[in-house]
């Protein structure tokens, strides 16, 4: 018997701390959050007027303060005093490895909700909804026809690069598409006339153009060339926390808490559209 212990013993031991092992990684998100009292939120740098390093060298914008807004929800669900928001630099290219790697709880920049990105991380309910479409120059291309022949820039790696090549083929236009690493090269390469127009999302391109070296010579076209839906993106698999999350934004939504973090944010430069006040009233989940 003492010889069967001995020989179980490390066994035992192995399994006890695999069961360890396994209890730790299986925790969940909301299980960490509270025990470090802090929420990792990951943000861009260079995509106003969502997400962005203000000139303080703060992390800013609509997701940001959005983000925060969840965190205090969190907060008040959890029974905690308050918590502390650690921010997570990310790029366009790797933003979804923040939270696939565990680097970041929440991912609060402008994020198009797709069906291929949900294979790699889940979204909650709708944050906001924006569509694509050209900013030019005064004298550029006055609609998509224009652009045939034409040197178009677009931020590498979105889902708005995909639906402006998918726009121009299916258009049957012969553009030629220019990728911008970040907003700001892709509105100096319009100011220096390096491109003809500059694809992105509405809100972007209407803060982008207060940073032009000559604002007054830029403007936006009418037409809505994609639709973007937005949502916060984390953890793929871990339901309790995306609940907790969705919990938290019908709250702000439906308390109106969401018209002061757009105001914030907008100011007199934007005012929500009808549709998105739609989307927030149906995103105003009951408990």
């Amino acid at each position: 018997m003492k010889n069967l212990a001995k020989r179980t013993g490390p066994a035992a031991a192995f399994v006890a701390a695999l069961m360890i092992a396994v209890a730790v990684a299986s925790a969940g998100t909301l299980d960490r959050i509270g025990q470090d009292k802090a929420i990792r939120i990951a943000y861009r740098e260079d995509a106003p007027p969502f997400s962005y390093k203000d000139k303080l060298g703060e992390a800013s914008g609509f997701m940001v303060d959005l983000c925060r807004a969840v965190a205090k929800h969190l907060a008040d669900q959890r029974s905690l005093p308050s918590l502390n928001v650690v921010y997570v630099p990310v790029t366009a290219t790797d933003r979804f490895e923040a939270i696939t790697q565990q680097k970041a709880d929440l991912l609060c920049e402008p994020t198009s909700v797709t069906l291929s990105r949900r294979e790699q991380v889940d979204f909650s309910i709708p944050t906001f909804l924006d569509g694509a479409s050209l900013m030019v120059r005064a004298d550029g291309p006055k609609n998509l026809r224009d652009l045939a022949g034409k040197k178009v820039g677009v931020l590498a790696g979105t889902t708005t690069e995909e639906a402006l090549r998918n726009t121009l083929k299916e258009a049957g236009i012969a553009g030629d598409v220019v990728a911008a690493k970040t907003h700001d090269e892709g509105l100096a390469m319009l100011d220096d006339g390096k491109i003809s127009a500059y694809f992105g999302d509405r809100s972007i391109l209407l803060f982008l153009i207060k940073d032009s070296k000559a604002p007054e010579k830029l403007r936006l076209a009418d037409d809505y060339l994609s639709v973007e839906p937005y949502a916060l993106a984390l953890p793929r698999g871990d339901s309790d926390f995306r609940l907790a999350v969705d919990r938290a934004l019908s709250h702000i939504y439906r308390s109106g808490e969401i018209v002061s973090i757009f105001q914030r944010t907008f100011g007199g430069k934007a005012e929500p559209s009808q549709i998105l006040r739609t989307l927030y009233v149906i995103s105003s989940l009951p408990d």
